[in-house]
């Protein structure tokens, strides 16, 4: 069991070929989740959806099951590299242990809600936060660096 290296999720890439994934910001693109694991998690990139196993819990709350939902940069294209990337995301009062994250979609498709699984993220070791703010920085808004990019 282990959350391995950072991985873009298998099931994403074929799903983004699909057409089901939309990254547009709100109101007309789908709503992407980020949901904290321990290091007993097993995500990687065959993670098809969320799942509830070894998420983090927090007894002072702060977090709950199924993480928070993310807020969307957008979508743009810069020499040639399309990009989308999401604003810092804060767990704030929270006691908790976390090893590594998932990013998922929750759109509703068909009239029922999905859980696709988009990317894993590994924090290289346990973070902690005690009583206090939990912080999830992604990376720039640009071409060389944001968390989604297809070159």
């Amino acid at each position: 069991m282990a959350i391995t290296t950072n991985a873009i999720c298998n099931s994403f890439k074929k799903e983004l070929l699909q057409g089901k994934h939309d990254f547009d910001t709100a109101p007309n693109g789908d709503t992407y989740k980020l949901a904290m694991y321990t290091s007993s998690a097993t995500l990687g990139k065959s993670t098809t959806n969320y799942i509830t196993a070894n998420e983090v819990s927090s007894p002072s709350g702060g977090y709950s099951a199924g993480g928070k939902a993310l807020v969307n940069q957008g979508v743009k294209v810069s020499s040639s590299v399309a990009i989308t990337d999401f604003a810092d995301l804060s767990f704030q009062g929270v006691t908790l242990t976390a090893r590594g994250a998932l990013i998922y979609n929750t759109q509703t498709d068909g009239g029922s809600s999905t859980t696709d699984a988009v990317a894993v993220l590994d924090f290289g070791s346990d973070k902690t936060a005690t009583s206090g703010t939990f912080t999830i920085q992604f990376p720039a808004f640009t071409t060389s660096a944001a968390i989604l990019r297809l070159a």
